[in-house]
């Protein structure tokens, strides 16, 4: 069976968690990170040597990073759907998978770290402005892929929505304010109608 090291609240671990979810695999789940601890043992070492989550054991293949485990699995199992065959069908789905890890993910951070998990009295609201500030541009640019279509690249979900979609529950969920991204905000409403987002993602962050 699949085995999967890594915490559920964990955005990265989220991702693999919901596609398993969409293509009912079974897998067993470790607690590691966070405050489980045991990235920086040794034998977890052996498997990931950056320390980080997620990782996964796939009989004796053992893979880490995320976005690579999601097109691992999708591969594996046939899910084009989910992971177009088609080259331009695929890199398009691989281009918004990469503009949440080097543009989307970055820019909420700060303000995702400040509000969740720093105390109230070492918040800096300048910080958390600006992450703000820089989220909802980049967000922009989302909302106008979204205009003419139901997910980000056509009338169904791919590996581009799971990657992205982590995120935007943690943007429509923090305490701050938005502007008004129609397109967006009709995408993420439209995820949160799936039961394996809703069971996987939408839990309260911390």
């Amino acid at each position: 069976m699949l085995r999967l090291w890594g915490r559920t609240t964990s955005s990265n671990v989220q991702k693999v968690m919901w596609l398993c979810a969409e293509l009912a695999l079974p897998y067993e789940r470790i607690d590691a990170g966070g405050p489980f601890g045991r990235t920086q043992e040794p034998a977890y070492l052996a498997l990931n040597p950056n320390g980080l989550v997620p990782t996964i054991e796939d009989d004796d293949f053992v893979l880490w990073e995320s976005n690579t485990i999601l097109r691992y699995l999708a591969n594996r199992h046939g899910a084009h759907g989910w992971y177009p065959v088609e080259p331009r069908a695929r890199a398009q789905v691989e281009q918004w998978m990469d503009w949440s890890s080097t543009t989307f993910g970055p820019a909420l951070f700060n303000a995702f770290w400040q509000l969740v998990r720093t105390p109230p009295e070492q918040r800096d609201a300048a910080v958390i402005a600006e992450s703000v500030r820089k989220t909802a541009t980049v967000l922009r640019i989302a909302d106008a892929q979204l205009a003419a279509r139901a997910f980000l690249c056509g009338d169904a979900p791919t590996l581009a929505d799971v990657c992205i979609g982590v995120n935007a529950y943690r943007w429509f969920t923090l305490p701050i304010e938005r502007p008004d991204l129609p397109a967006l905000r009709a995408w993420y409403d439209r995820l949160a109608q799936r039961q394996p987002y809703r069971d996987v993602v939408m839990i309260p962050i911390r």
